[in-house]
């Protein structure tokens, strides 16, 4: 039987600051690793405990227009799958080759991580070679794995509702007159982040999720060289826009409070990410246990906001429901 996993935790509102985060014996610096233990379990939801009934039903106060869009890429694409993984395949059965049935059924294969996707908290392993609140390796993989992490333990909660907000940075840097490639390193900080939120009308409140617009996906689109987008994918070196991994934006991250964290872009975070210091993947997965959500189509919603003069919306997602599953397609949806 699966263990009850609670949707509201009494230490709500006794979250540190990032410098007040304290130090534990074998738990890595800025880990929050038994934070969220209750009753003697040990948490398996990380961020997603701030998704309480009250932030949820906030959340729900932000549908004015009755408009939801979808921020899901379809699932062959990207065209070129990175990191070697299965990108998709797609077939249909006609089920009047083998019985008198007038039907077709089909079959998909694919990496959970081909294209837009939620890393879940078996994705990462710290370089302390645990993951989240200290669960093993072997409890991913081998004959001792257990369904410790899965992310199938979202839906014991109810998946993923609450309030988003969208940060478009591309329209930041037009404002601002800043230029940069898409495909190549270019970082964005907390600062960044903060001032183009005061400039869209934002107030972050504890629970949102973060979305961000970097325009990784708006070049992907743009660009009429097939050959270009697929070298770009297949190249070992690539780089890219994201956000900053320095130490002021991570703090800056953890003291908002997310839930959750989103882009329109390959790692959420900018590439290559740092080789002598913590990448956010590194903060976000195995030491805070929050969920990142990667090449998430933001075009529409973009558009949507500008239009409504609104950056906040709800936003739901439902992952799929695969016992020990690392990652999933989103399935998400913002209503405004």
């Amino acid at each position: 039987m699966a263990p009850t996993l609670v949707s509201f935790h009494d230490r709500i509102h006794e979250l540190p600051d990032f410098d007040d985060i304290p130090i534990q014996e074998g738990v890595p610096p800025s880990a929050i690793w038994g934070l969220w233990d209750q009753n003697g379990q040990k948490d398996e939801l990380g961020s997603l405990n701030l998704l309480t009934p009250a932030v949820v039903g906030e959340a729900a106060k932000e549908v004015r227009a009755g408009v939801s869009v979808s921020l899901n890429l379809a699932l062959n694409q990207p065209s070129v799958a990175v990191f070697r993984r299965q990108a998709l395949s797609h077939t249909i059965r006609d089920n009047s080759t083998f019985s008198s049935s007038q039907s077709f059924d089909d079959t998909v294969l694919f990496n959970t991580q081909s294209g837009s996707q939620w890393d879940g908290l078996r994705h990462i392993v710290h370089p302390n070679g645990l993951l989240y609140n200290g669960v093993t390796k072997h409890e991913i993989v081998g004959p001792e794995s257990t369904m410790r992490l899965g992310i199938h333990r979202w839906h014991d909660r109810g998946c993923i509702t609450g309030r988003g907000v969208l940060i478009d940075l591309v329209k930041y840097s037009q404002r601002h007159d800043i230029t940069y490639d898409p495909t190549r390193f270019f970082a964005f900080t907390g600062r960044d982040l903060q001032t183009a939120a005061f400039e869209q009308g934002v107030t972050f409140k504890q629970g949102d999720i973060l979305t961000v617009r970097t325009g990784f996906l708006k070049w992907y689109y743009e660009c009429s060289d097939p050959a270009e987008r697929t070298s770009w994918f297949l190249d070992s070196a690539r780089e890219s826009v994201g956000i900053s991994a320095d130490r002021e934006t991570i703090a800056w991250v953890w003291n908002h409070h997310f839930s959750a964290v989103a882009g329109d872009n390959l790692a959420w975070e900018a590439m290559p990410m740092p080789d002598k210091s913590p990448s956010f993947h590194e903060y976000l997965i195995p030491s805070w246990g929050t969920p990142i959500g990667e090449l998430w189509d933001l075009e529409e919603l973009s558009s949507r906001c500008e239009e409504l003069g609104k950056y906040s919306f709800m936003l739901v997602s439902v992952p799929l429901n695969v016992p020990g599953g690392v990652a999933s397609p989103p399935n998400v949806v913002a209503i405004l």
